[in-house]
């Protein structure tokens, strides 16, 4: 590991600098490193290939009724303000001879979501990844997210909320599979235990 400062921190210590701030005073002399790891954290996801991570854990099986994991929690950055967005993903799909290790559908939200996004590029790429490795009868993706952007400038809108879809095979083409998707995600867990 390097001992060199991540290049982040010059412009961040810039940034201070622009918006009238002094970095060397004393509760913001390491801001710019604490914002260099952040974002690193953040964006992780662009370290991260989707097959890579699917393809370990793809398992053959019979069944074929709906597979759903719902509300996966997510955070992600706006790539127009880089402010945040979070909110739940639910995730559907209807085997073709596989299933993928449930862990691996919140981790493959994260990963898209630890890029800069729009919510309806996440939404599609979930659904569009699902559908290319494990070649399912089809695919459902439904996210709801509160957008910090909309929310601490523009508009102010404090209630606001978007949802977006992304609906491949028969969860596209069979009315009765989306509304049995659709369906399901509405019932909300209150415990198990």
């Amino acid at each position: 590991m390097s001992d060199s400062p991540d290049p982040i921190e010059h412009h961040v210590r810039a940034i201070l600098q622009e918006v009238g701030e002094d970095p060397d005073r004393d509760g913001l002399q390491r801001t710019p490193l604490r914002v260099a790891k952040s974002l690193r954290f953040l964006t992780k996801g662009y370290d991260q290939d989707p097959e890579t991570l699917l393809n370990g854990a793809l398992f053959d099986v019979t069944y074929d009724e709906m597979v759903l994991v719902k509300d996966i929690g997510f955070y992600s950055q706006c790539e127009h303000h880089m402010l945040p967005f979070f909110g739940r993903a639910h995730v559907g799909y209807i085997p073709n001879g596989k299933v993928v290790g449930l862990s691996k559908i919140p981790r493959l939200v994260e990963m898209f979501g630890r890029r800069l996004q729009v919510q309806e590029r996440l939404t599609s790429e979930v659904a569009q990844t699902i559908d290319e490795v494990l070649k399912p009868k089809g695919v459902g993706v439904v996210i709801e997210a509160v957008h910090l952007c909309m929310m601490m400038r523009g508009v102010e809108q404090q209630n606001s909320f978007t949802i977006t879809s992304s609906l491949k095979g028969s969860f596209q083409e069979d009315a009765k599979t989306r509304s049995e998707f659709m369906e399901l995600i509405k019932h909300r867990k209150d415990s198990f235990a």
